[in-house]
């Protein structure tokens, strides 16, 4: 590994840890659907950051964009089922509170 090739790895590293940590951060702090959504996003672009960079050092980057397009994709229909449930629980609870929804019937 060349010394810029090792540089770019450890800005890049340093940049996934911190968007790993801010997103787990976010779901486990929060009460709060909406912020839980955000952390899981958040998360979800730290994995795509980590496989492009994986792509990159390899030499592989023709089969690290197509992993990161096939995780783009599932994550848009992750988030529109995520966000479907949430306005559910919002217009049932008229909260976005996911501490009450163990209060459900049915």
């Amino acid at each position: 590994m060349s010394a810029d090739l090792s540089q770019l790895f450890g800005h890049f590293m340093i940049a996934i840890i911190l968007l790993f940590i801010i997103g787990a951060y976010c779901i486990l702090a929060s009460f709060n659907m909406v912020r839980i959504l955000i952390g899981l996003e958040i998360l979800i672009k730290a994995a795509t950051l980590l496989i492009i960079l994986a792509g990159y050092i390899c030499g592989r980057t023709a089969l690290a964009q197509t992993i990161v397009i096939t995780l783009i994709v599932i994550e848009i229909v992750v988030m529109v089922v995520a966000s479907g449930v949430t306005l559910w629980a919002f217009r049932n609870n008229e909260s976005i509170d996911p501490r009450k929804l163990s209060e459900l019937k049915g």
